[in-house]
């Protein structure tokens, strides 16, 4: 792996050397776009219509645009300015929470942390301490001169941190249009879609998860390589079924037929999600 960061994890008056890794990528199929006429890869070009002229790098600032048509310039010397209150490069452990209490919508991205060479006893003090107490930490960080909010965390034996969204960045729920108003649902269609749900109930498994559309384009882009005939697979017919009953009904069939009986099982009482 490639190290993206170095610096360290600040831990009350314990400094712990650490050096950071990409745990995520993207898989994604990359595709260039190309002049339909010749096939050749299109260029994008910095341009500046008041001027008529292509512009360099060097003749790029940054601005923001506090209205319409008005802008305040930037420079590096602002820049250093502002993130002269950051903790230099450590990532400073502010505050421990359980895991529970964070909600997914607020986690981004996320980091393997390894010591570097004078940190592994330190490292593995706070790993063995997060372990036995079940607690992550909230830590704040700046990386590529943007301070952000993280969670450290262990994770299959390593230290693990997660950038977070701060609060104001996430937006509230009520700002969704035509959310439906909270209301007591029918008995009989909850207690079968309690049924579904736990007929579909089972161990979080992420290598049996798979990208079916990326798999199907790479098989398609591999065969057009070969000049190949693409043939496209017939749609499945859909089945209309408008009542909720019947379609948590057929639902509930469907997830039988292709889940297998477990023995020695009992049935636990529904209840509402903490």
């Amino acid at each position: 792996m490639h190290t993206v960061w170095k610096g360290a994890i600040s831990f009350g008056l314990v400094n712990i050397p650490v050096r950071m890794f990409t745990a995520t990528e993207d898989r994604d199929i990359k595709f260039r776009y190309l002049h339909k006429e010749c096939n050749t890869p299109i260029n994008y070009k910095k341009f500046c219509p008041t001027c008529n002229k292509d512009v360099s790098e060097d003749d790029i600032v940054r601005g923001f645009e506090y209205e319409p048509g008005h802008f305040v310039v930037l420079d590096e010397t602002d820049f250093e300015l502002a993130k002269g209150a950051a903790k230099g490069k450590n990532i400073e452990i502010l505050d421990f929470v359980n895991l529970s209490e964070i909600d997914p919508v607020y986690f981004d991205k996320t980091y393997y942390l390894s010591p570097q060479e004078t940190g592994a006893k330190a490292y593995n003090l706070l790993r063995q301490a997060m372990n036995d107490t079940g607690k992550i930490a909230i830590a704040r960080v700046t990386i590529r001169s943007k301070e952000t909010l993280a969670a450290l965390r262990v994770y299959n034996n390593a230290l693990v941190m997660e950038t977070l969204f701060y609060a104001d960045e996430v937006r509230p729920a009520e700002q969704v249009p035509g959310l439906p108003a909270a209301a007591e649902a029918n008995e009989k269609e909850l207690e079968i879609a309690i049924k579904l749900i736990d007929s579909l109930t089972t161990k979080f498994e992420p290598e049996k998860y798979k990208n079916e559309y990326k798999t199907a384009l790479t098989e398609l882009i591999q065969k057009k390589v070969e000049g190949k005939e693409i043939k496209v697979a017939p749609e499945a017919p859909k089945q209309n079924v408008i009542d909720l009953m019947e379609a948590l009904k057929a639902s509930l069939q469907e997830a039988a037929k292709n889940k297998p009986a477990k023995s020695g099982t009992k049935r636990k009482t529904a209840g509402k999600a903490v």
